[in-house]
């Protein structure tokens, strides 16, 4: 991964253990960490959903929050930052790596500040990965203390240009923020199962199209099934609804007035990502906001082209007219049109097919972790 050789550190990582994007690339990082033989620490409040214990490298500390009827909400960041003394003293840990700046930064601030009454000093590198920025981090109660942590970290980094250049606009950082975009490990995807095979989804004849995600509002999730609903009516297709969130219900009840019930299969949250993508034949993300689009990357390097929106981090990904197409946030006709474009032809679909996977490729683990690491090695020289 490396061309030179690494003295092994031990990294402590906190993130969100959820199938959320930034959960996911904290995971993926500590794990190619442990690959290289750094000794990774995950401390958070269960264990991450991608996280495999088997490398002896790998450990994980489950944060407990008492619970105590004067709390209305029980102070998880108390919890987490007591923890995290607890857990760097014992370990010996170089480096602290907090993923999502909400509560994490914070907490990890704290933990910082007390390990220096005791004579010892720990340095953080906060990664901010998009809504801890644009949604959660921006509303007036979080602001202040979010802008704080940002300008204590010793280190900071964003997952994407775009989302660099939203936190320098809506916070006062004084900060410089390097981009280090998500990743992916390209020698882990399959592209074949034997276990399952593509009629289980869907006929021969017919396209397979997928969305993933938490099925938030800023996803879009009606509008997917508002492009389906056209594409369908060109050819034969189904599409797969991979997650859970609010707006599952209201796709669900639109896919009855439409009568497209039969043709949409809702599949809940699910850890085999890549066998569902192996059988897909595009991947639709009209997200209102996306960081970077770890969901498109993800479908990317299983060789399914994107239809998505120009928001945010997407077109640092999806290379418009190459590994699919880019439009306005909400325009269901260019993006049905486009997606028809690249399905209705079997040598156009193949093209693009073998266009995301190289644009995939870009970003593999062994391009991009190495880029933490050195940042990891720049904030031990400060110590």
């Amino acid at each position: 991964m490396c061309d030179k050789e690494i003295d092994p550190m031990k990294i402590a990582i906190v993130c969100y253990p959820t199938f959320g994007g930034s959960g996911v690339v904290a995971t993926e990082l500590g794990i190619a960490l442990a690959k290289l033989n750094h000794e990774v620490h995950f401390i958070t409040y269960k264990q991450p959903v991608r996280l495999d214990l088997l490398n002896p490298n790998i450990h994980f500390h489950e944060v407990h929050v008492p619970t105590y009827p004067l709390f209305l909400y029980q102070p998880y960041e108390l919890a987490l930052s007591s923890k995290l003394v607890g857990i760097i003293k014992k370990h010996n840990i170089d480096v602290l790596h907090v993923h999502y700046a909400i509560p994490h930064a914070y907490a990890g601030y704290m933990a910082k500040k007390m390990l220096e009454e005791e004579g010892i000093y720990i340095p953080m590198l906060t990664t901010l990965h998009g809504t801890d920025i644009t949604l959660v981090g921006n509303h007036p109660n979080y602001k202040p203390a979010v802008t704080f942590s940002i300008n204590n970290s010793d280190i900071v980094t964003s997952v994407s240009q775009s989302l660099k250049d939203d936190t320098l606009r809506l916070f006062n950082i004084k900060q410089d923020i390097k981009v280090v975009p998500n990743f992916i490990d390209v020698s882990q995807q399959k592209t074949s199962f034997t276990d399952c095979q593509r009629e289980v989804m869907a006929l021969p004849e017919e396209r397979i199209v997928t969305h993933i995600s938490n099925f938030r509002p800023v996803k879009r999730i009606t509008d997917i099934i508002d492009i389906f609903y056209n594409i369908q009516k060109e050819m034969p297709a189904k599409l797969l609804m991979v997650g859970e969130g609010p707006e599952r219900k209201p796709a669900e009840q639109k896919c009855k007035e439409f009568g497209i019930k039969d043709k949409v299969i809702f599949l809940g949250n699910s850890n085999e990502i890549d066998k569902i993508l192996c059988f897909s034949d595009l991947f639709l993300l009209p997200s209102e906001r996306e960081s970077f689009g770890l969901a498109a990357l993800e479908a990317m390097v299983n060789k399914v082209p994107v239809i998505s929106s120009n928001a945010g981090g997407i077109p640092e990904v999806n290379r418009h007219g190459v590994s699919g197409y880019l439009s306005n946030v909400g325009d269901i006709e260019e993006m049905s049109a486009n997606a028809i474009k690249i399905l209705k032809d079997d040598d156009v679909l193949e093209q693009f097919k073998e266009n995301a996977y190289k644009e995939a490729k870009t970003f593999d683990v062994n391009e991009i972790v190495p880029k933490y690491i050195a940042l990891y090695e720049g904030a031990l020289a400060m110590t």
